[in-house]
């Protein structure tokens, strides 16, 4: 009953928070994997977002770990990486209350990740199978338009790219973005030289994921 009573009163402020604030932070998580990669990523990302959709996001994202009750206090989480991702019971118990709650997580492999964070999402929502969005989804018109669903920025097995999701009550709490390395798009543009009208497309899917997340 403890438990519960805690979880309902950070559910409460959460669900108060996110009526007036926009946060991002990074999701720092145990198993091995580099869940500090891209550091460059996500603070270009937010500049470019307040620079051109009236965002007021924060220089610098926070850094929160999956069991921590801080996750509560940032409507929008950002995870990536190349290596394995293990969540504990605690961890999975606290992320599910989040995202049901009203909390959106993004998951962009930065390559290597997939076998290891879907493992983990089917602990997290047992009873729910990631869905491949169509390009007909909101998510890639709703800033810019991507007609053909979700971006290519950076080649690594020659697959297409892919976003799939899990919603609850029609709202996608968590997106996975799979074989596109959005996050390489938004690094500083001497890390892996791209080309600007690929970093531009990152920028703008990035933006269009933000828009989502603070819109529904």
């Amino acid at each position: 009953m403890k438990k519960l009573t805690i979880y309902l009163a950070l559910i409460m402020s959460f669900t108060c928070y996110t009526l007036s604030a926009q946060e991002i932070a990074i999701l720092k998580y145990q198993g091995g994997g580099d869940w500090y990669a891209n550091p460059t990523a996500l603070p270009n990302l937010i500049k470019f977002c307040n620079d051109n959709i009236g965002t007021t996001l924060k220089n610098k994202p926070e850094t929160v770990e999956v069991g921590s009750s801080s996750i509560f206090q940032y409507p929008y989480l950002h995870m990536t990486g190349h290596g394995n991702v293990v969540f504990s019971n605690e961890e999975i118990e606290n992320l599910r209350n989040y995202l049901l709650s009203g909390g959106f997580l993004h998951i962009d492999d930065n390559y290597g990740m997939k076998p290891y964070i879907t493992r983990e999402i089917k602990k997290l929502f047992p009873n729910k199978e990631l869905e491949e969005l169509g390009a007909d989804h909101p998510i890639f018109s709703n800033t810019y338009s991507f007609p053909k669903g979700l971006p290519k920025i950076h080649e690594h097995d020659g697959q297409r790219p892919q976003a799939f999701a899990i919603s609850e009550n029609n709202r996608i709490v968590l997106l996975f973005t799979s074989e596109s390395d959005l996050g390489d798009g938004w690094e500083d543009p001497t890390v892996h030289n791209d080309p600007a009208e690929v970093r531009k497309k990152a920028f703008e899917m990035g933006a269009n994921i933000i828009t989502y997340a603070f819109k529904n």
